[in-house]
């Protein structure tokens, strides 16, 4: 299948008892045994759920993988990834990084004997320099949240395997979902997604997401998302899954319009710096070319009165664009990174990586693109 018909069948099957076509939702902690340990392949809903289950499959077909994993939240995702270590293992990861992850990383694995390397995403030797015979998995986020830089994810993967072919590398492909790139077909172990975000698509669920293509790893996964219990519930599952079936067509609008936002917002008299991976001004606008089928509908941009005051000041006097966390909804969302998403950096870390008082990312949605521009116009006029 090609990608627009995976969205819709990939993994699916109809229901068998009556047929239906869209998957039902199970509703239910547990099933019947005809005898101790003979079932229908369903024991316990922490272990699986034929409405997880579905989800699951739609997650491994979209993303050419061969196992999928929904979990509670994108974060109880990374968390599984980073169970996989053992205490005196070593991650390296990038400095514009989410602050979630940030956060999970220095303030909760970092207690327990794992040990951190922050690298900037420029240079492919940034990563392979970092490298050492403890280090068992590299984490990268492109493009990045808020820079929206942009990672080599083949080239970094070859090159740090080339070093030691047991590391892991994981791509948080929540940005640019499976539409936009594929990095598993780029040689990387495991993707992780906040489903929260484009795949469901209509900011009602929370959700995470892991996809990987070796048996073992998923077995490993499998294990400790059951012992920890970090599972996403049948509702969330069905709304997710009736998300996927129109990412395609979501994307197709968030990109064009995401591009149209970008281009307006760079000859706006009011706006010094735009970060979106389309514009060719772009420092990795080749990479993105590269590995990514369009740029998304993600935009970040800085003020050139370059202070709270402003960014607030913008903020507060958009009509469309709604100020409020997350990302990747149908409709148009605003964010102040540095008092929201990444509050819980410190500023002189958020300072080193560029993210200042003016930087406003923008979620741009599927709306009239005339009335999106429109309402930028006013508010930075305001």
């Amino acid at each position: 299948m090609k990608f627009n018909t995976k969205t819709i069948h990939g993994g699916q099957k109809h229901e068998e008892a009556t047929g239906s076509v869209m998957t039902p939702i199970f509703q239910t902690s547990t099933y019947a045994q005809s005898s101790p340990g003979v079932h229908k392949g369903y024991e316990y809903s922490r272990g699986a759920n034929p409405t997880r289950t579905a989800l699951e499959n739609a997650f491994a077909s979209i993303e050419n993988g061969t196992h999928g994993f929904a979990f509670a939240s994108g974060l109880s995702a990374i968390d599984a990834v980073l169970r996989l270590l053992n205490p005196g293992d070593e991650i390296v990861t990038i400095s514009d990084l989410y602050g979630g992850t940030y956060r999970m990383f220095t303030q909760i694995f970092q207690k327990y004997g794992l040990k951190f390397q922050f690298v900037d995403i420029n240079e492919i030797d940034n990563f392979t320099n970092a490298v050492s015979s403890k280090t068992k998995l590299i984490w990268l986020e492109t493009p990045t949240n808020p820079l929206l830089k942009i990672a080599d994810i083949e080239e970094i993967t070859k090159a740090v395997k080339s070093e030691n072919a047991d590391i892991l590398v994981a791509v948080d492909n929540t940005f640019a979902t499976p539409y936009l790139q594929r990095p598993l077909d780029l040689g990387v172990d495991i993707v992780m997604h906040s489903a929260t975000k484009y795949l469901g698509g209509h900011s009602d669920l929370l959700m995470g997401a892991l996809i990987v293509k070796d048996e073992k790893l998923a077995k490993d996964i499998h294990f400790i998302q059951f012992a920890g219990g970090a599972i996403a519930g049948p509702m969330d599952s069905f709304l997710a899954l009736r998300g996927i079936k129109t990412l395609h067509i979501r994307m197709q609008r968030h990109c064009e319009n995401g591009r149209a936002v970008a281009n307006f917002l760079v000859k706006h008299p009011k706006v010094s710096e735009v970060f979106y991976p389309g514009l060719e001004s772009h420092p990795h606008h080749n990479i993105a070319k590269k590995q990514m089928d369009d740029f998304g509908g993600m935009v970040s941009f800085r003020l050139k009165d370059d202070c709270k005051e402003a960014a607030l000041q913008f903020l507060e006097n958009t009509k469309i664009f709604t100020l409020a966390e997350s990302l990747g909804g149908v409709e148009s969302l605003s964010n102040h990174s540095v008092t929201m998403t990444h509050a819980s950096i410190p500023e002189e870390e958020r300072l080193k990586i560029g993210i200042t008082d003016s930087l406003i990312r923008l979620s741009v949605g599927i709306e009239d693109v005339d009335d999106l521009l429109a309402d930028l116009e006013q508010a930075l006029e305001a």
